[in-house]
């Protein structure tokens, strides 16, 4: 069975991260992406957004020209289509979120990181080395782990969304909201915080008008976003209000009961798609249980600005282990933290 000196369980900002610090120290480290099953999605969630203007390095500019010119041409069919900003005659917006996993993931190929394009399943951290079993082909050893598989969008749990997944239902508008399912169509996005404020405003490009059901009477989302929201002219607020029920024809969604917080009232709206922005779970079920978790499931540091787990030689990077910030650039910082306290233990356990 091979045994490797570092494995990395998980492809978003906090993996690419941990795979380009380890690659540089010698590690020969293997980085397992993800399939397309919803626990790990290859490229992380940053893969399914839109323009980032808040990853530092990353100002507007000519960006299409500079990913073009440093991914593998083999990869570039995997990148959206370029915005139709112009500035000065060229190609002028912020980094998309998939340009800039590609440049990540082309920055850890550089530096020769082994990428797999599978999931880990299962894992037994009992004992070192490390087992860890893929989806597909035989298990694999670790003297050190770090996990960074990140976490996924939460749902309402409702029966009659879940029967119109896929038919009108999503919790990712940059993957959905310009299919011609919803265009020229009044849609709903579901929650008050920054996402759900960037999924209302990106919707507002396709849609004839967006409503956003708020449980509260007002918007958990920061001034500045939320101010974006108040502002635009295609969203309507439906303050104090939550889904109850997901309307559609059987073949695709027609509308939604929603059902007041603050009293017994209740009102349905007619909408074409409904689009949920109500936060995230980490994805640690594969862990089954070997690993501690905080009250909400994410894993714990245990110690203070360490990324050292409760199983010495494990280590956690990205929002898998973060409630609170659940930035990019914050991900990507605790990659590389994860990438030098494993390198750190294991001269340490040499």
């Amino acid at each position: 069975m091979a045994v490797h000196q570092v494995v990395i369980i998980g492809s978003g900002p906090a993996g690419w991260s941990a795979a380009i610090y380890a690659s540089r120290a010698n590690l020969n480290p293997v980085l397992y992406e993800g399939t397309t099953k919803p626990e790990m999605i290859p490229l992380g969630q940053l893969a399914m957004t839109t323009e980032v203007e808040n990853y530092a390095g990353f100002p507007a500019g000519n960006i299409r020209a500079f990913v073009e010119s440093a991914v593998d041409k083999d990869r570039q069919w995997n990148l959206p289509p370029a915005p139709a900003h112009h500035q000065d005659g060229q190609l002028h917006y912020a980094v998309q979120g998939t340009e800039l996993m590609e440049l990540m993931k082309q920055q850890a190929l550089n530096f020769g990181t082994n990428v797999i394009g599978d999931d880990i399943v299962k894992v037994d951290l009992s004992q070192r080395p490390f087992t860890l079993y893929p989806g597909q082909g035989d298990p694999i050893q670790a003297h050190s782990v770090i996990v960074a598989t990140g976490a996924r969008a939460n749902y309402l749990g409702l029966e009659s969304e879940n029967a119109y997944k896929n038919k009108g239902v999503s919790a990712c508008a940059v993957c959905d909201g310009a299919l011609p399912l919803f265009r020229d169509r009044d849609l709903a996005v579901v929650g008050g915080g920054d996402s759900a404020v960037e999924e209302a405003s990106y919707l507002t490009k396709f849609a004839s008008k967006v409503y956003m059901v708020v449980r509260r009477d007002q918007l958990r989302a920061s001034k500045i976003m939320a101010e974006r929201a108040l502002s635009n002219p295609k969203i309507e607020m439906l303050w104090n209000r939550e889904v109850v029920e997901v309307l559609g024809d059987g073949n695709r969604v027609t509308g939604i009961q929603l059902k007041s917080t603050v009293d017994d009232s209740t009102e349905t709206r007619e909408i074409g798609g409904l689009f949920l922005a109500i936060g995230h779970t980490p994805n640690t079920t594969f862990l089954d249980g070997q690993l501690e978790t905080n009250d909400k499931g994410y894993l714990v540091w245990k110690q203070p600005f360490r990324t050292v787990t409760s199983i010495e030689g494990v280590f956690a990077a990205g929002d898998v282990a973060d409630d609170y910030y659940r930035q990019a650039i914050t991900s990507a910082g605790t990659g590389c933290m994860a990438a030098l306290d494993a390198e750190r233990w294991l001269a340490e356990h040499e």
